[in-house]
């Protein structure tokens, strides 16, 4: 899925011009972001769950030359699919 399947899906929806519904799909991206940011999580009822987690220090190898290489720790979002959303895929 991209902004652009987004915003041709809110342009057909709301029956609005593709200037106002790209606008649109970047401000409900944005929105989502924010929340993450903000509160560490959220939930689209009958999709599933956001929530950021943090990610520690560790050490990996660089897959071309085999070398160890150090990788910061970090935070990163994970998802979780609600029963509806599972049972329909």
């Amino acid at each position: 899925m991209s902004k652009a399947f987004i915003a041709a899906v809110l342009q057909d929806s709301l029956n609005c011009t593709g200037v106002a519904a790209g606008k649109a799909a970047n401000d409900l991206i944005d929105a989502i972001v924010a929340e993450l940011h903000k509160e560490g999580g959220f939930t689209l009822p009958s999709f599933g769950t956001f929530t950021v987690h943090k990610t520690k220090a560790r050490k990996a190898l660089n897959p071309r030359t085999g070398e160890p290489v150090k990788v910061k720790a970090g935070k990163t979002v994970r998802f979780k699919a609600s029963p509806n959303l599972k049972k329909t895929v």
